[in-house]
């Protein structure tokens, strides 16, 4: 079975278990989400992307919102951070770092001199995972393309690459599902047709 079809089936089958009704006084999944995809203003660019199916979940109690970019200290808004040296994963083991792109009048810069903030990125990686241990959570929803959040598709060295965020590199190794919105997009569509 190809990796796509594996992470379309898997996603089918969580989203399935998500929307199911439950008995009365049964305890709801709750599961981690990324809180711009709720419509949290959280984003790099102090904007979101919320997602309706997933604002109908959050009002039933299924999700737990939050941004681990803020949780490791990052403002909103921010400079865009992009990766150097591999994605989320060598970020997890030293051999990548994650820079912030300057504004536009000096992006002419060499990257090597741009500023680094990956000491904030493994914060907020490690803090979104204790918040959901402490939780009990054992799957998350993230922002595709993200450098915390992207579990299929990052930014290297300016240039939109495969990979994981430092987040969904670091949850996915402590055996928690991740799932991105588009996977689950695709789960929607085709829940309507």
């Amino acid at each position: 079975m190809s990796g796509v079809l594996a992470s379309h089936l898997a996603a089918q089958a969580f989203w399935q278990g998500l929307v199911q009704p439950r008995p009365s006084g049964a305890q709801q999944p709750l599961v981690y989400v990324s809180a711009c995809l709720l419509g949290e203003c959280c984003r790099y660019d102090g904007g979101h992307c919320g997602q309706e199916p997933l604002r109908e979940l959050a009002q039933r109690g299924l999700l737990l919102p939050g941004c681990p970019e803020v949780a490791g200290g990052l403002p909103v808004p921010r400079p865009p951070a992009v990766f150097q040296g591999g994605g989320g994963q060598g970020v997890l083991a030293g051999t990548a770092r994650l820079l912030a792109r300057p504004a536009v009048t000096s992006h002419l810069a060499p990257i090597d001199h741009w500023p680094e903030v990956t000491p904030a990125f493994l914060l907020g990686a490690r803090r979104t995972l204790d918040v959901l241990r402490a939780a009990g959570i054992q799957a998350a929803i993230l922002k595709e393309g993200s450098p915390s959040c992207g579990s299929g598709r990052i930014t290297l060295e300016e240039q939109k690459v495969p990979g994981e965020g430092v987040t969904a590199a670091l949850l996915r190794q402590q055996g928690i599902q991740v799932f991105s919105e588009e996977t689950l997009r695709m789960v929607w569509e085709n829940r309507k047709s």
